[in-house]
C-alpha cells in the first residue's frame, strides 16, 4: 500500500488544513516511509504469540465500595476561597 497526493489532500481537507504543493510532496513521501516501515513487521514470525493488548500483566486494583461518613460540610469548606449557603462559590464564567 503507499499513499498518494490525493490521499494527503484529502487527509488535509479533513483536518482543514491549507498544504502548498511542496507540503503535499514532502508529506506524500514521509508517510510513505512510515508505512514502508511499518511493512516490515510483516516479516516477523509471529507463529504462536498470543495477541496481546498490553506488554505487562496487569490487574485492574479496585476496592470494595463501602458505605462510610461523609465529611462535616465545615470541614469541606475550609478548603474553599469563598463560600455562600454551605457550596462553594466561584466566579460567573457567563455574562
Amino acid at each position: 500500500m503507499s499513499i498518494t497526493a490525493k490521499d494527503v489532500q484529502h487527509v488535509a481537507k479533513l483536518a482543514r488544513l491549507n498544504l502548498t504543493p511542496e507540503e503535499e510532496e514532502m508529506f506524500t513521501g514521509q508517510l510513505n516511509a512510515i508505512l514502508q516501515y511499518a511493512e516490515k513487521l510483516n516479516e516477523l514470525d509471529t507463529e504462536g504469540v498470543e495477541p496481546t493488548t498490553h506488554v505487562l500483566h496487569l490487574n485492574n486494583v479496585m476496592r470494595n465500595d463501602e458505605v462510610r461518613e461523609s465529611l462535616p460540610i465545615e470541614k469541606v469548606l475550609l478548603n474553599a476561597p469563598d463560600e455562600e449557603d454551605d457550596q462553594f462559590k466561584v466566579p460567573a464564567v457567563l455574562e
